[in-house]
């Protein structure tokens, strides 16, 4: 009897053996698995903050780069400068229809309102400063109408951001009254606007004017960084429209100095 149930012992010990490996295996393929799959969860939060980016990157740049090319086209062919908006809209559609070019064509949307905004009144309105945020605001009835169907965000929020920034400029422009200066620029030829701009330069340089630039400096860096914080793409636009304003307006001041 005690042989049998020695044998019966050794014939039953490498079964418990294979059982422990496999158990070992399991848990091993489990950590493997959960190694993978946190991963895996950690790539798409790390597309979204770079899209994020991306998208504040591409509003500092359709506020801060076409400001040099559609104001010489404007000036020599408004009425073309006016007819390229019907090409941002049908580019912002067309990449709409995409799920992968979504977002772009809404940002481009947004766009197309201050094209079509800066075509008009540097076109046909440069003159008066007057008219200019009335023109700057031609979208506004649109965007507001879009937010409120929460559509469009993206594009909205950089045209609303854009807007702002223009807004704070030109009330920075009636504190310092830098207005008489903008009507004689728009009316001279190219020689007489250097001197110009230098007694525009005079007027930003007393203790008024500069105390007013540090307050739009650091409204407009409030105001962009800000939204930032809450992590939405949408955000993202407003934020570089804004700041980008400080950029346009620091590159003016630098061409008025240089004049």
């Amino acid at each position: 009897m005690i042989n049998n149930t020695l044998s019966s012992y050794t014939a039953s010990t490498p079964s418990i053996d294979t059982n422990l490996d496999s158990t070992v295996a399991g848990q091993r393929s489990i950590r493997e698995l959960e190694s993978t799959l946190s991963s895996s969860a950690s790539l798409p939060i790390f597309i979204s903050s770079y899209q994020k980016w991306l998208v504040f990157a591409a509003a500092v740049f359709l506020v801060s780069v076409p400001i040099f090319v559609e104001a010489p086209l404007v000036r020599s062919l408004p009425s073309l400068s006016l007819a390229l908006t019907g090409f941002w809209v049908w580019l912002s559609f067309t990449l709409m229809s995409r799920p992968a070019t979504y977002v772009w064509g809404d940002l481009l949307l947004g766009f197309s309102w201050s094209w079509l905004a800066g075509a008009i009144y540097w076109g046909w309105l440069r003159w008066e400063p007057l008219w200019h945020l009335p023109v700057e605001s031609i979208g506004l009835p649109f965007a507001f109408w879009c937010l409120l169907r929460n559509w469009g965000k993206v594009g909205n929020w950089f045209y609303l951001g854009s807007l702002l920034g223009t807004v704070l400029t030109d009330v920075y422009f009636y504190l310092v009254d830098l207005m008489p200066y903008w009507r004689q620029i728009m009316r001279v030829d190219a020689d007489g606007a250097p001197q110009i701009l230098q007694n525009a330069l005079t007027q930003v340089q007393t203790p008024w004017g500069q105390a007013s630039a540090l307050t739009l400096a650091l409204v407009l860096l409030t105001v962009g960084v800000l939204p930032l914080r809450r992590g939405q793409r949408h955000w993202y636009a407003f934020g570089g429209a804004v700041l980008s304003t400080i950029l346009v307006d620091s590159l003016f001041l630098l061409a008025a100095i240089r004049a």
